[in-house]
């Protein structure tokens, strides 16, 4: 029997790893790629051995220019039909711009944008032909947010993906394709601690959720066809008060917020 496939980024570790396990147990045979190869090799030990799926592998560092066209010839060469794209991968950095390193801003902008809309263009066309298919943007609370000083190109990262899934859900109507995009707020992943967030005062006051419990709300949206998941009723009031108070306030209150601690 034929069994849809799901391509999954940034599957070795965090959210896209219990994403990898609830479409693994929801009866999808999986692509996952990412850097780590043992890491994605132990997922799918694991994944074979608890569902019978058939787990293909692609180690690739997908932060670099472009990584979008790379990748999806790989995804081609081991099937030209996916059913679901999840472009999790991601990164971030604590700093200021003015003394972010250049090349972290590079990696950032290639991975959290340009990878993402490369491999989005490039799934899309056979999903419409198709009439079906479903793609999932893991953005974030930060891209409601008019900026972050502090983290300042990945708040702006995550506004494109916000703005770029948006479009794309509008234009799509119809069509028989369908886009999610979810937004976590503070989740408990190596994310934050290789952005170095997790020394902000953000985190200091918030309690991060866990990765399940959002790889849970992002598959369910997927599913639901949803087009916007903001998971925890705390982070949707977040996610709404960002739209009411004064610009100037929201910047005044982020930078206090993205300070790190001493």
């Amino acid at each position: 029997m034929h069994k849809n496939t799901a391509v999954i980024t940034g599957a070795s570790s965090g959210i896209g790893m219990e994403l990898a396990r609830l479409f693994a147990a929801n009866g999808y045979d999986l692509i996952v790629t990412a850097r780590r190869a043992e890491l994605l090799q132990s997922l799918s030990d694991e994944l074979r051995n608890a569902h019978g799926t058939s787990v293909n592998i692609i180690q690739m560092d997908i932060a670099q220019p472009y990584a979008g066209e790379a990748l999806w010839q790989a995804i081609n060469d081991i099937t030209p039909d996916i059913e679901v794209l999840v472009n999790n991968a991601g990164v971030g950095d604590a700093s200021d711009f003015s003394t972010e390193s250049p090349a972290v801003i590079e990696r950032m902008i290639h991975l959290n944008i340009s990878t993402l809309t490369s491999l989005t263009r490039h799934a899309l066309p056979k999903m419409m032909l198709r009439g079906s298919g479903k793609i999932l943007n893991v953005a974030s609370l930060a891209g409601y947010q008019p900026g972050g000083p502090g983290m300042a190109v990945y708040y702006a990262s995550k506004a494109y993906v916000l703005s770029f899934s948006r479009a794309l859900c509008c234009e799509l109507s119809g069509s028989g394709v369908g886009v999610t995009v979810l937004c976590p707020g503070a989740t408990a992943t190596e994310f934050e601690q290789t952005a170095g967030a997790q020394k902000t005062w953000l985190f200091h006051w918030s309690k991060p959720m866990d990765a399940k419990t959002v790889a849970l709300a992002g598959y369910r949206g997927i599913q639901r066809g949803q087009s916007e998941v903001v998971p925890g009723f705390v982070n949707k009031l977040l996610a709404l008060g960002s739209k009411l108070g004064p610009v100037v306030l929201s910047l005044a209150v982020n930078k206090m917020l993205l300070a790190r601690r001493s």
